[in-house]
C-alpha cells in the first residue's frame, strides 16, 4: 500500500472514531447537567447502541454488500448524521433528544463496518496492513476527548455554562468534513451477488450458531454476553461518576484508557502466543473486577491514583477480551461461518449483552441515588466487580484449555 492510500485509510480512521468520541464519552454528564435527565433516561440513551448494532447488519449486509458502494454510503451517512448532531446540539428536552439520537445510531453503527470494508478492500495482507490503519482511529477518539479537556467544556464551570452541549457540534463540523471526505476514498463496489437469495440467518450469523454444539466455545460465547453488562456501568456511568465527584478534565483523564488500549494492543500477540486462549481471557476478567474496585475506593484527591489506573485496565479489558476473542471465534468459525461468526458474536455482545447492561446500569443508578446530582458511587462500582467475579469462575469453572493458532499481528 503506497503512502498515499494509507494516509487517506488513516485519516477516514481518524474522523471515523473522533466524532464518536466527541460526544459518547460526556453523553451521561451532559445529559444529566443539560438536559436533568434521569439515570433510567441516560439508560435508555446508551441503549441506543445495542439498538444501532442489532439493526447494523441488515443496512451493511442487504444494502452496502449487495447494492451500492460503501464509500458512498459512509458519506451519506455522515453527512445525514452532521444534520442529526446539529438537532441534538439544540435539543432542550429528553423526550426530543432521544429519538434524534435513536435514528443517528442506527445509521452510526453500519459505518464502523464500513470503514474496515473499505480499508480491507485495498490492502493485499491485511494482519500486517491493517492494524497501522485502525490505530489511528484510537487516536482520534483520544484526540477528541483530550480536546474537549482542553477547551474545559467538562469542567465545572463549563457545564455551568452550557458549554458541554459543544460537543455536539464538534460532532456535526468533524462528521460534514468525513461525509464529503469519504466520496474521495478509493472505490468499493458491492460483492454480494444480488442474483442469490437474501438469506436472514446468514445477514445475523445466526447459521453460525452450530459453533455452539462445541462446548468450549459455547462457555466463551455465554461468557461474552454476560462480561458487556458490566462493561455498559463503564461506558454509561464513568464520565458522570468523574465529573460529580470533582475530578477535573475528566474527559481528557479518560483518554488514558485509549492509550492503554493501543499499548496492550502491541503486547497482546506475545500473551496470547505464550499463555493461550483461556489464561488471556481470565486475565481479561479479573481486570474487569479489579477496576471498577479502584472506583469504589478511589476518590478525586489522595486516591485519585486508582481512578486513573481502573481507567488505565481498560487496554486490558478490552483487548484481552475482545480482540483475543475475535481470535478465538475466527479460529473455530472456519472458512465456512467466518463472517457469520463475527457477526453473531457482535450481535450477542454489543447487541444483547450490553443492551441488559445498560439497563441494569439505569437501575442501579437510580436505586444509589442519595440526592439530585449525588450517588452512592462505592456501592454502584462493587455490583459490577462482583459480576465481573461471577462471570470469571463461571468461565474458569467450565472452559477447558485449548490451543488454537494464534494471529501474530492484529
Amino acid at each position: 500500500m503506497n503512502f498515499n492510500l494509507r494516509t487517506r485509510l488513516s485519516f477516514m480512521m481518524f474522523l471515523e472514531f473522533f466524532v464518536w468520541g466527541s460526544w459518547y464519552v460526556t453523553m451521561g454528564t451532559f445529559l444529566g447537567a443539560n438536559l436533568g435527565a434521569r439515570d433510567q433516561d441516560i439508560s435508555l440513551a446508551f441503549s441506543t447502541q445495542s439498538f444501532g448494532a442489532i439493526i447494523a447488519p441488515f443496512i451493511v449486509g442487504l444494502i452496502a454488500d449487495r447494492y451500492f458502494h460503501a464509500q458512498r454510503i459512509l458519506g451519506v451517512i455522515h453527512l445525514i448524521g452532521a444534520g442529526l448532531m446539529y438537532l441534538l446540539y439544540q435539543s432542550d428536552d429528553f423526550s426530543v433528544f432521544f429519538p434524534l439520537l435513536l435514528v443517528y445510531m442506527i445509521l452510526f453503527m453500519p459505518t464502523l463496518a464500513l470503514v474496515n470494508s473499505i480499508s480491507f478492500n485495498q490492502m493485499k495482507d491485511p494482519a500486517k496492513e491493517f492494524s497501522i490503519i485502525r490505530v489511528w482511529g484510537t487516536i482520534g477518539w483520544i484526540a477528541a476527548g483530550i480536546l474537549i479537556s482542553w477547551m474545559a467544556w467538562d469542567s465545572q464551570a463549563g457545564m455551568a455554562n452550557g458549554l458541554l452541549r459543544n460537543t455536539w457540534l464538534m460532532a456535526s463540523v468533524v462528521s460534514v468534513i468525513l461525509g464529503f471526505f469519504s466520496f474521495t476514498l478509493p472505490q468499493t463496489p458491492p460483492r454480494a451477488d444480488r442474483s442469490t437469495d437474501f438469506k436472514l440467518s446468514e445477514l445475523l450469523g445466526l447459521d453460525a450458531l452450530s459453533l455452539l454444539k462445541h462446548r468450549n466455545f459455547a462457555i466463551f460465547f455465554i461468557s461474552s454476553i454476560l462480561i458487556c453488562i458490566p462493561l455498559a456501568f463503564y461506558y454509561q456511568n464513568a464520565s458522570p461518576f468523574l465529573t460529580e465527584i470533582g475530578v477535573e478534565n475528566s474527559t481528557g483523564k479518560m483518554t488514558l484508557g485509549q492509550i492503554s488500549e493501543v499499548l496492550f494492543m502491541l503486547a497482546l500477540p506475545i500473551f496470547f502466543s505464550r499463555f493461550g486462549i483461556k489464561k488471556t481471557l481470565i486475565v481479561a476478567m479479573l481486570a474487569w473486577a479489579a477496576r471498577y474496585l479502584f472506583f469504589a475506593f478511589g476518590n478525586a484527591d489522595e486516591q485519585v491514583w486508582m481512578l486513573l489506573v481502573g481507567i488505565a485496565l481498560h487496554g486490558v479489558c478490552y483487548d484481552f477480551f475482545f480482540v483475543s476473542g475475535q481470535i478465538y471465534t475466527d479460529a473455530h468459525a472456519g472458512t465456512k461461518f467466518k463472517s457469520s461468526a463475527q457477526g453473531l458474536i457482535t450481535l450477542a455482545t454489543y447487541g444483547v449483552g450490553m443492551l441488559i447492561g445498560f439497563w441494569a446500569a439505569g437501575h442501579i443508578s437510580d436505586y444509589f441515588l442519595i440526592a439530585e446530582g449525588d450517588h452512592d458511587w462505592k456501592s454502584i462500582w462493587l455490583i459490577p466487580s462482583g459480576i465481573s467475579v461471577l462471570v470469571l469462575l463461571f468461565f474458569m469453572s467450565l472452559f477447558k484449555e485449548e490451543k488454537i493458532k494464534p494471529i501474530n499481528n492484529l
